[in-house]
C-alpha cells in the first residue's frame, strides 16, 4: 500500500515538472513569434 502512495506522488511530481517545463517553453515560444510579427518585445 505505501509502495502505490510513493509511486503515485512520484508520477504527480514528474507530471508537474513536464508542465512547468511546456509552460516556459510556450512561453518563449509565444514571445518569438509576437517579436517577430509585430516587431517588438511582448507586454509584460
Amino acid at each position: 500500500m505505501e509502495n502505490e502512495i510513493v509511486k503515485r506522488l512520484m508520477w504527480m511530481g514528474f507530471v508537474a515538472g513536464l508542465e512547468a517545463l511546456a509552460s516556459i517553453a510556450a512561453i518563449r515560444l509565444a514571445g518569438f513569434v509576437w517579436a517577430r510579427v509585430f516587431g517588438e518585445e511582448p507586454p509584460s
